[in-house]
């Protein structure tokens, strides 16, 4: 019934919408004329109507060259590899030369990997990127089976051993642990696509340490309290139709009421700005919320059995993380690189819950680890913002180039 009450709300508010966006073709067959004070007010209100809406689309990346050296280089896009439940991007370049390739393991939290936009374009100068772009499970039909974290883990293995061996990977948040998890049975396969070097950034490796506020509301309600409350059905209309998912409007909300005050001074501000003809800084607060509204749904599987095995019982920091029956040693990684990041003043994963993934790799070498400590910087600025592309990419490049 959740999911039920969103689409009928969200189907009300369309005719709004409908005449919000109708007004704004009108303003711009106006010309000047629609230019005066109450007018952008007017025009404003009609664009934050129009324009603040949830959306389950994934937006573009948007990378269409970067700077390679002292030349500018074109990208594209290009399916790798496609499974039901995640495709393979790879960000191609013709005019580059030979780069390290790398996996960018990208968050199932309720966010389109396009979150990572960014993080992809700075990476993209000196490596060849590849993505993990989840797809929205209330697109995947009933017939594809369940997603599970077991298999987030397999696609991180699978996708791995299609990009071939000496590949780095990169995860940002919550595929810290997955990730690990892949690269740990990589490791027990002695496969040569275990993983060159493995950076870690902002992750939940082991939530029992400075709990923040997330991590306390994990552990607040049982996992049948969670089932219950949090998991519906997607909608008759949809390809997904019938799948049990978290929805991504929940996580949204989730994440919002967080920072509310933040977020409606955002909108207040977008609205202003446009009232005041600053069109260029309010493109800006748009262009961040266009990504921040678009949302994809989880599969119910993925969803809980992450509460769980890693909110809840942290499995793998507690030695008892299982791989379909298979038990998960991090000792057995002796070959791949270990870096992990934290921000000073991250509050969705505290200082110190990603560095705990050093005292569980016990077989890796002194030169092969190390963990970098930003200061200044919360969860996104870990991976988006000018301190990520100045003072904490360095760091992965100089690990790379140390492992090549």
């Amino acid at each position: 019934m959740m999911y039920h009450a969103y689409q009928a709300t969200n189907d009300l508010l369309e005719p709004a919408r409908i005449g919000a966006r109708a007004m704004l073709k009108l303003r711009d067959a106006m010309g000047e004329a629609a230019g005066g004070d109450w007018g952008r007010r007017i025009f404003a209100l009609a664009d934050l109507t129009a324009n603040t809406r949830v959306s389950h689309h994934r937006p573009p990346f948007g990378i269409d060259a970067v700077l390679v050296g002292n030349r500018l280089v074109d990208v594209r896009e290009e399916v790798a590899l496609s499974l039901p439940f995640g495709t393979l991007l790879h960000f191609a370049k013709d005019d580059a030369p030979p780069q390290p390739k790398m996996l960018v393991v990208a968050p199932l939290s309720g966010h389109f990997a396009t979150l990572l936009a960014q993080t992809v374009a700075v990476l993209s100068r000196d490596h060849d990127v590849y993505v993990t772009d989840w797809a929205n499970a209330r697109d995947v039909p009933l017939s594809a089976g369940p997603f599970g974290f077991d298999d987030y883990v397999a696609y991180c293995m699978r996708f791995m051993e299609e990009i071939g061996p000496r590949a780095h990977m990169f995860a940002v948040c919550q595929p810290c642990v997955p990730a690990l998890v892949a690269t740990a049975l990589l490791a027990q396969d002695r496969s040569p696509a275990q993983p060159k070097s493995l950076t870690l950034m902002g992750g939940p490796v082991d939530t029992r340490i400075s709990p923040t506020v997330v991590n306390e509301l994990a552990v607040q309600h049982s996992i049948d309290w969670f089932e219950a409350n949090l998991i519906s059905r997607v909608p008759f209309g949809h390809a997904g139709w019938g799948r049990r998912v978290y929805p991504g409007f929940l996580q949204l909300s989730a994440f919002m009421s967080m920072n509310m005050g933040r977020h409606f001074g955002q909108h207040r501000a977008y609205y202003q700005l446009l009232a005041d003809g600053q069109d260029a800084e309010a493109k800006k607060i748009r262009e961040f919320y266009d990504e921040y509204y678009a949302v994809l749904d989880l599969a119910a599987e993925f969803y809980l059995e992450t509460v769980e095995r890693v909110f809840q019982k942290a499995e793998l920091a507690d030695g008892k993380m299982y791989w379909r029956g298979r038990k998960v040693d991090c000792g057995a990684i002796t070959r791949t690189a270990l870096l992990t990041v934290e921000g000073e003043r991250d509050d969705i994963c505290a200082v110190g819950q990603t560095a705990a993934a050093h005292d569980l790799c016990t077989s890796l070498r002194p030169h092969l680890r190390r963990h970098h400590l930003q200061p200044g910087v919360g969860h996104y600025g870990l991976f988006s913002g000018r301190r990520w592309e100045k003072e904490v990419y360095p760091q992965v490049k100089n690990l790379v180039l140390a492992t090549a």
